[in-house]
C-alpha cells in the first residue's frame, strides 16, 4: 500500500512541473487526495461495505470536487491534474499511468446493469472537459483532446478531437514531405498550427494539397504527351503562386511620421484604360 502511495506522489512530479515537494503534493493536491481516498473506498466496496464506501466517496467529493465511484477500477500511477469536475462512473476501468484533467467525465449511456462506462488502456491522456461515454475501449497511449466527446472505441496511439470525436491523421514519410513541398510552392504553411496535434481544418487543407499535387502531375504528363506528338510545340511555364497577404487599410501608428497620407492603402489598383 505504501509503495502505491509513493508511486502516486512520484507520478505527480513526472507530469506536473509546478510540484515542488512531496509535502506540497500530500497537503495541497486534490487529485492525489481523491485517488488516495478511492484506494480505500474501492477496498471497502470489494468487501461488501458498499454504503460506507459511498459515504466516504461523497466526503472525498465534497473536499476535492472529484467524484470517483467506489466500484471503478483504477490502475497504478493514476494522476488527476487540477481535478475539479472530474466524474468517473461505477464500471469504469482505468489502466496504469493514465492522466485526466479537470472537467473530464467517464460516463455511461445506458440505465442497464453491467458494463456501461469506458475502459482506458495504459498511458491514456484525457484533456480538460472531455467526455468519454459508454462501454467503449480507449487503446494504450491514446490522447483525447480537450472538450472532445467520444462515444466510439479508440485504437491504441490515436489522437481524438472534436464533437463527436474523430481521429486525427498524422502524416509521415513521403506523404508529409510531398505536402510540405506543395504548400511551400503555393505559399501556405500547412503545419504552422499543427506542430503538436493537427486540427481538422489543417487536415482538410492537407487533403487539398494532395489533390493539387496530383493535378500538377497529370497536367505535366499531358503537356509532355502533346509536345511529343507535335500537337503543341511549346507550353509557357506557369508562374509560381506567391504568398497572399491582406494589408490593413490603416498603417501602423509608428509609420505615420507626420505624413497625412501615410495611412492610405499602399496597393492602389492600376488605372483602367
Amino acid at each position: 500500500m505504501f509503495e502505491r502511495v509513493r508511486e502516486d506522489i512520484r507520478c505527480v512530479f513526472e507530469r506536473d512541473p509546478a510540484a515542488r515537494s512531496a509535502f506540497e503534493v500530500i497537503t495541497t493536491y486534490p487529485g492525489f487526495h481523491a485517488v488516495l481516498m478511492h484506494r480505500l473506498t474501492h477496498r471497502l466496496w470489494r468487501h461488501g461495505l458498499k454504503w460506507l464506501a459511498r459515504v466516504l466517496a461523497n466526503v472525498a467529493r465534497l473536499f476535492t470536487g472529484i467524484e470517483i465511484h467506489p466500484g471503478a477500477r483504477i490502475g497504478r500511477r493514476f494522476f488527476i491534474d487540477h481535478g475539479m469536475g472530474v466524474v468517473i462512473g461505477e464500471t469504469a476501468v482505468i489502466g496504469d499511468d493514465c492522466t485526466l484533467y479537470h472537467g473530464v467525465t467517464l460516463g455511461g449511456t445506458s440505465w442497464q446493469k453491467g458494463q456501461r462506462h469506458p475502459t482506458l488502456g495504459r498511458d491514456v491522456v484525457v484533456g480538460a472537459g472531455a467526455k468519454v461515454l459508454g462501454p467503449i475501449t480507449v487503446g494504450d497511449g491514446a490522447r483525447i483532446g480537450s472538450n472532445a466527446v467520444v462515444v466510439k472505441s479508440v485504437q491504441a496511439g490515436a489522437t481524438v478531437v472534436g464533437v463527436p470525436g474523430h481521429v486525427i491523421e498524422r502524416p509521415s514519410g513521403e506523404l508529409s514531405e510531398r505536402r510540405a513541398a506543395t504548400a511551400k510552392r503555393i505559399g501556405f504553411d500547412a503545419y504552422g498550427a499543427t506542430r503538436d496535434a493537427p486540427d481538422p481544418v489543417a487536415h482538410a487543407v492537407n487533403r487539398m494539397l494532395d489533390h493539387i499535387h496530383l493535378i500538377d502531375e497529370r497536367l505535366e504528363a499531358m503537356c509532355e504527351a502533346l509536345q511529343r506528338h507535335g500537337i503543341v510545340n511549346h507550353f509557357k511555364e506557369l508562374p509560381d503562386i506567391g504568398d497572399c497577404e491582406i494589408r490593413s487599410a490603416v498603417a501602423d501608428p509608428s509609420d505615420l511620421s507626420g505624413d497625412p497620407h501615410a495611412g492610405d492603402a499602399v496597393d492602389a489598383r492600376p488605372e483602367q484604360r
